[in-house]
């Protein structure tokens, strides 16, 4: 029974298609030990029985909202910030799973940190099947990310410099707290990148972001995610190049010089380029492999994109 002297936190979901892992999103949501939670399901997709497919679980704590138009990855994110009725929001990927104890989790920082805008957790990697796989490139943030006893209490300047040297922060596991947040959420001009760019701004309108060493999430990696296909069509690559350079600028303006050349360095994305570069070598996929040698060669002749989106000052 839920604890009426703890407020719940809204477990939201920004639903696209899929419905065997919306089915398993939900399930897993039903997992958890705190039971102060709500559920909502955000549907922007095109495939039909998903409020049916909502409805049968029978919950009161879990609702569905259809929208009325096609809002798109980041309007969505917006949406479900806004119709969740509690301060604190996880917008769990519906293609993604949650441990059993994520809710508790990130309630107990809530009250460890008050101050705090997000909270976010260490993160598993499964298949399509939900098997646990291993990724190195989630494997290699382990050891992008400052060490901390404990929670890693990230801030300022310094904050800012260790996203732009690799972003550690597994999206998907991130808790939100509303009355924090900058007024403009994730930005539609970005379709990859919006969670970086948005970390950046929380940073940079003075706010903190809470790092929490348990693993409490369960990340889906799989050919049809938008982030496969995005790393394929070099958008991912195109996309953070333009980031830094808008992170870089507001750095000069605020005069950190230091954070401003790690991100004009870029490093981490040539170092990502060049390994699936070679990856895709290895599996004789030559044509993958010299559009990513292409782009890597731009990068290091500086020759960034010219168009970049609003929103890091």
């Amino acid at each position: 029974m839920t604890d009426p002297r703890v407020e719940p936190l809204t477990i939201a979901i920004p639903f696209h298609k899929g419905q065997h892992y919306l089915r398993a999103a939900i399930q897993s949501v039903l997992r958890q030990t705190a039971p102060n939670w709500k559920l909502v399901v955000c549907d922007d997709g095109p495939e039909t029985g998903t409020a049916e497919l909502v409805a049968s679980f029978g919950d009161p704590r879990i609702r569905y909202l259809k929208n009325e138009h096609n809002l798109g990855m980041a309007g969505n994110w917006n949406r479900c910030l806004d119709v969740a009725d509690t301060d604190l929001v996880n917008l769990l990927h519906n293609d993604d799973e949650l441990l059993s104890n994520y809710v508790e989790l990130m309630l107990h920082a809530g009250r460890e940190h008050p101050d705090a805008a997000a909270f976010f957790c260490r993160a598993k990697v499964i298949d399509a099947t939900g098997r646990e796989r291993f990724s190195l490139a989630d494997y290699v943030k382990r050891f992008l990310q400052p060490k901390s006893r404990g929670p890693l209490v990230l801030a300022g300047r310094s904050a800012v410099e260790a996203l732009m040297h690799g972003d550690f922060i597994m999206c998907p596991t991130v808790c939100y707290r509303k009355c924090h947040l900058p007024a403009e959420r994730f930005n539609s001009d970005w379709r990859m990148v919006l969670d970086l760019d948005f970390f950046t701004r929380i940073l940079l309108a003075g706010r903190t972001m809470v790092g929490l060493p348990a693993v409490a999430y369960a990340y889906r990696r799989h050919a049809e995610n938008a982030t496969s296909q995005y790393t394929e069509s070099l958008l991912r690559f195109e996309e953070e190049s333009r980031l830094h350079d808008q992170v870089a600028a507001a750095a000069r303006d605020r005069g950190w010089p230091d954070v401003a050349r790690v991100a004009a360095r870029k490093r981490i994305i040539k170092l990502h380029l060049l390994f699936r570069i070679l990856q895709d070598a290895s599996r004789l996929r030559l044509s993958a492999a010299g559009r990513k040698s292409g782009f890597l060669y731009r990068l290091f002749r500086g020759a960034g994109n010219k168009t970049v989106p609003r929103g890091i000052s």
